[in-house]
């Protein structure tokens, strides 16, 4: 069976066949709210999507195709800062003319570097920083890179150095972390020049490396909350990481205020909702698939955790786009999605630095 890729096209065609027997999609439904231009809407009770057709399902873009700026920080003549998309590059591994900037098996290496070098350059404006970055495991380690760091030292553009989070006061270097569904977090002082940049799965986000990371800073470059600035990345968000009780168990053991990062998303579809009888299991009760999924909003986690560590609410910009969900005007996926795309897919990059 040959590669099947998503498009509105095809989604059309499918919805269309259903149309001509009487059946249509059922429609995700959450409790919570959800992100929009960078802030939390919520809604009191649970909204049903309309029925639209296939290619206006998707979401709209604008702006640089390569590159997400953050508001506000063009102010900073010597801050360099971004977060990457999928669109832009040379990569043909993952769809034409994308930006994959991670050392994939299935993207030649000379890709990579041509992405990388054209992406450092529409972030920074020039070619001369450097790019450094470390070997992400999903920790809660975090790197402090100096001049005689051997984080700097990498073997043929590939870190060498573990980690999942690094900082830096020296001019010149771009710090990146990448990603493909986690959450990115870059933070900057404004007043010592310092900068860091975080990759926060929800292994990351639970052993609070975002906390952990401006504690860090305060401790090695005396950094105070008052001064700092922070800007979330996008990732997957709350409307498509379903997770397991244990993860939901987790969070609830170590945050307060774990609650409000969880909800119940349904699936409605009315056959089922007409046809009861026809989707009965024969599953022992309680173990049946039916039921609602519980979705967890990291986007809401990283941002307690900077609020927490001391951050004001109005120094901290959720992008708040969905790495498995939007779409370009044109019907392309914005971003890599490891889930949305069963880990076929590329790595997107964030990065801050200091320039020269």
């Amino acid at each position: 069976m040959g590669n099947w890729q998503e498009s509105a096209e095809a989604i059309g065609a499918v919805d269309q066949v259903l149309a001509n027997v009487g059946l249509k999609h059922g429609k995700r439904a959450t409790r919570k709210g959800s992100w929009k231009n960078g802030e939390r809407v919520k809604s009191k009770k649970i909204k049903i999507e309309k029925p639209v057709k296939a290619a206006n399902r998707v979401k709209k873009t604008k702006g640089d195709i390569r590159v997400v700026r953050v508001p506000g920080w063009e102010k900073y003549p010597w801050l360099a800062a971004g977060f990457s998309t999928r669109l832009g590059g040379v990569s043909d591994a993952y769809g034409e003319a994308e930006q994959n900037l991670g050392w994939t098996g299935q993207d030649a290496e000379e890709n990579v570097r041509r992405n990388r070098r054209g992406f450092v350059g529409a972030v920074a404006g020039k070619s001369d920083m450097e790019l450094v970055t470390v070997r992400q495991i999903h920790s809660g380690l975090i790197r402090t890179i100096e001049k005689d760091h051997k984080a700097l030292t990498m073997e043929n553009g590939r870190a060498v150095m573990r980690g999942d989070a690094s900082m830096t006061d020296l001019p010149g270097l771009l710090l990146g972390v990448q990603t493909a569904d986690c959450v990115p977090v870059l933070v900057v002082d404004t007043k010592r020049k310092v900068v860091a940049a975080f990759h926060a799965g929800w292994r990351g986000t639970l052993k609070r490396i975002v906390e952990r990371g401006v504690g860090t800073m305060r401790l090695r470059y005396g950094s105070k909350p008052k001064d700092l600035i922070a800007a979330i990345g996008p990732a997957i968000g709350a409307c498509c990481f379903a997770v397991g009780d244990e993860v939901r168990w987790e969070f609830e053991s170590q945050f307060a205020y774990a609650p409000r990062l969880f909800s119940e998303v349904y699936d409605e579809d009315p056959v089922k909702e007409k046809y009861p009888l026809l989707f009965l299991t024969a599953r022992a009760p309680g173990h049946s698939n039916i039921g609602p999924q519980t979705h967890l909003d990291l986007f809401e986690a990283n941002r307690m955790q900077l609020i927490d560590a001391g951050l004001s609410a109005k120094s901290i910009h959720v992008v708040g786009e969905c790495s498995a969900c939007t779409y370009t005007r044109e019907g392309r996926r914005k971003y890599f999605s490891h889930r949305a795309e069963h880990g076929f897919t590329g790595r997107m990059m964030s990065v801050v630095g200091i320039v020269r």
